[in-house]
């Protein structure tokens, strides 16, 4: 078998190492049934908004990293009930790591909050630039990113029984 013309099939393309990275989100949804969202403002991309959250650090809970990412961002300590969703995406963290993000969801509602960071880190302290509270009607023709990209859907699936 002649092999001086064999080139592997990924040849000049980018191989990408990604890292696992855990993380857990909050979908904190108010009395008006919005949810609200953190606007970041990173230099190598346009801006974005994503839900509350963040890496679970090591030895720590996806449970407990939501409550530990509510009180960091939002500045409330609270319980952040039982997981409600899940999703495995890839993307590029504000720190340039390709990562395969474990994301757990959790949803929290609550009929008012005043949110007022109680421990930001010093990156989202440059980054997150503000925060809003999105209806489902807001979500759909919003003219920047939203994360996740199926949120709609997302707080859908979620929503607890009315009864």
């Amino acid at each position: 078998m002649d092999l001086s013309n064999w080139t592997p099939a990924f040849a000049g393309k980018v191989l990408v190492v990604r890292t696992p990275r855990p993380a857990a989100r909050i979908l904190l949804v108010d009395g008006q049934d919005r949810v609200l969202m953190f606007r970041f403002t990173p230099a190598d991309r346009p801006a974005l908004w994503c839900t509350p959250g963040g890496a679970v650090d090591p030895g720590e809970s996806y449970a407990a990293a939501a409550r530990r990412e509510l009180w960091e961002e939002v500045g409330l300590d609270i319980d952040c009930g039982p997981e409600v969703a899940r999703r495995v995406v890839d993307f590029r963290t504000f720190e340039g790591t390709e990562v395969t993000a474990d994301e757990r969801y959790f949803r929290i509602d609550v009929d008012n909050c005043d949110v007022k960071a109680g421990n930001l880190t010093e990156q989202e302290k440059q980054l997150l630039v503000g925060h809003r509270w999105f209806s489902r009607n807001d979500i759909a023709g919003f003219h920047e990113t939203l994360y996740p990209a199926d949120l709609v859907e997302l707080l859908d699936a979620t929503e607890p029984a009315k009864g």
